[in-house]
């Protein structure tokens, strides 16, 4: 690996002045060092990938550059300017355009009013609504996105609605683009399409700040890349000079052996063997249906067995993972847990049978913003007892210590707001919160979406440990290499259908994209309950 912090000088003479130098930058919360002297540059017409673990100083950095944050002590330099912004408005004004990973839009109004929304085209002393739906159209369309702007954005899938924010962002006059995670929620076609408009945003002089925990994509898109760990400034590269594992081991400081040890783990002959036939399913589900969402599925779940979802977005995966896990009502369809007939009507439900749904949308659906690490852990536990029996405030603490430790969640204390931890503690705090509960069936709604990779492999790490002590888990992720890793049995759903219900038994990734790309007759579903 490179030892110096900075590209090579060569590398970078003909280059023009950087637009944005944010120079010995620090940032302290009440117990926390988010940032300890951290030097950045961008250079127009260029994409730089901001990279480190959850907790490293991403989005604080971000979050500095964009005024949501003061910080305590260096400078920043936009177009060789010293600039000082109070709020984000500031930052946007003098040419610095934002997307977060999480949508932040209004869903009960249009795409359209959604694309202009603060920039609405006047007339006659009120918005003139047809300019307005006709500027979203152009922008849109400059998109090649197919998307009506006189639609509720709530009635389209997460990944037009981010596309639609990203829409928004490039309508600005920018010099700047931060994309935080954009394609987190996006398939492999829109993927292209958005690279493509980056790629298009580069050559016109913008310069674009793209954050990723998909090494693939930051390795195709982007042209140099900084490295933060534990709030400090690992190093600058140019990507084309950096291996990716030596990128992964700048960002956790080791080498990484985990996954590799964790695969042959769950593959090794002793742990096949556990799961002979014969063994009682947990869950079976026959012909489980809900109109417009998902075809009849068939899906058994046995003790300690990890069913992995394989498919695009789109293709039902969570709209079985919901059906399963009581969120959403089955319109016909039988489940049976522990060989009894149950019907699910609420995850409060499914809870009192030991069944935990964590959401694939943490924010909107998971953790809760304004409450503290400690009262997101014991919040299920609460409603599974009633309001009206109080958990101790003893219990809480020692519940909270507890997880916080198992889990290795970075956190001040138990009494810090959730909101302020990184996504990844983020994530682990949601999943301690079903932990809690004791569940039979943890079903986990894409856990290591828009987390690094240390976080990552401790949440494997826990799928697998979870599954050795005999908890069923329904896995689904996008990444295929994560649910090969990680899955006893594959499921591979396309078009709201089920299409293969395979032993993980020597598939590779090729595999799995033949029968996502083209379906296949189903197999005899195998596993714990063949």
């Amino acid at each position: 690996m490179p030892d110096s912090t900075r590209a090579p000088a060569a590398a970078v003479a003909d280059q023009p002045a950087p637009v944005v130098e944010m120079t010995d930058i620090s940032i302290t919360f009440p117990g926390v060092k988010a940032l300890d002297g951290v030097d950045f540059r961008m250079f127009p017409g260029e994409v730089h990938s901001l990279m480190g673990e959850n907790g490293a100083g991403k989005s604080t950095l971000i979050k500095a550059l964009t005024g949501v944050y003061s910080i305590d002590a260096g400078v920043i330099r936009l177009d060789g300017r010293t600039v000082t912004f109070n709020e984000p408005a500031q930052a946007q004004a003098a040419g610095i355009s934002t997307v977060y990973q999480e949508v932040n839009l209004l869903g009960n109004l249009t795409v359209a009013e959604n694309v202009m929304l603060g920039r609405e085209p006047r007339r006659l002393g009120g918005i003139d609504w047809r300019a307005m739906r006709r500027r979203a159209a152009e922008i849109l369309e400059g998109l090649h996105l197919d998307i009506d702007p006189n639609s509720l954005l709530n009635s389209h899938s997460l990944a037009i609605q981010q596309l639609v924010a990203i829409a928004r962002a490039i309508d600005v006059q920018a010099k700047v683009l931060i994309l935080d995670e954009p394609t987190s929620s996006l398939d492999v076609e829109e993927v292209a399409e958005l690279f493509r408009v980056i790629r298009s945003l580069k050559k016109s002089g913008v310069a674009i700040l793209f954050v990723s925990h998909f090494l693939d994509q930051v390795y195709e898109i982007s042209d140099r890349l900084t490295v933060l760990r534990n709030g400090q400034l690992v190093g600058e590269y140019l990507t084309h000079e950096l291996l990716r594992i030596d990128l992964v081991q700048a960002m956790i400081g080791k080498e990484l052996s985990t996954l590799a040890d964790l695969e042959s783990k769950v593959h090794s002959t002793e742990h096949d063997l556990e799961r002979a036939d014969g063994v009682e399913p947990f869950l079976t589900a026959s012909e489980i249906t809900r109109k417009g969402a998902i075809a009849p599925v068939d899906l058994t779940i046995g003790a300690g067995e990890v069913v992995g979802f394989a498919g695009l977005l789109g293709s039902g995966r969570t709209e079985v993972a919901r059906l399963v896990g009581g969120v959403d009502r089955a319109d016909g369809g039988q489940l049976t847990v522990n060989g009894e007939p149950l019907k699910l009507r609420t995850p409060r439900q499914a809870i009192k049978h030991r069944i935990a749904y964590s959401s694939e949308n943490r924010r909107a659906e998971g953790i809760v913003d304004e409450l503290s690490v400690r009262d997101n852990i014991v919040l299920a536990l609460q409603a599974d007892r009633g309001w009206f029996r109080p958990i101790p405030r003893k219990r809480q603490d020692e519940l909270a210590a507890s997880y916080i430790e198992a889990l290795n969640i970075k956190t001040p204390d138990a009494d810090a707001l959730v909101r302020n931890l990184s996504g990844g503690n983020q994530q682990k705090v949601l999943l301690a919160r079903w932990l809690a509960i004791a569940p039979r069936l943890l079903i986990l709604d894409e856990p290591t979406r828009g987390i690094d990779v240390g976080a990552k492999a401790e949440i494997q790490k826990l799928v697998y440990s979870l599954s050795e002590n005999g908890m069923s888990v329904l896995f689904i992720s996008a990444e295929l290499e994560e649910v090969l890793r990680l899955s006893h049995r594959i499921v591979v759903l396309r078009d709201r259908q089920k299409v293969a219900d395979l032993p993980n038994e020597g598939l590779d990734v090729d595999d799995l994209l033949a029968l996502i790309a083209e379906g296949a007759a189903e197999p005899e579903p195998t596993g714990a309950a063949s």
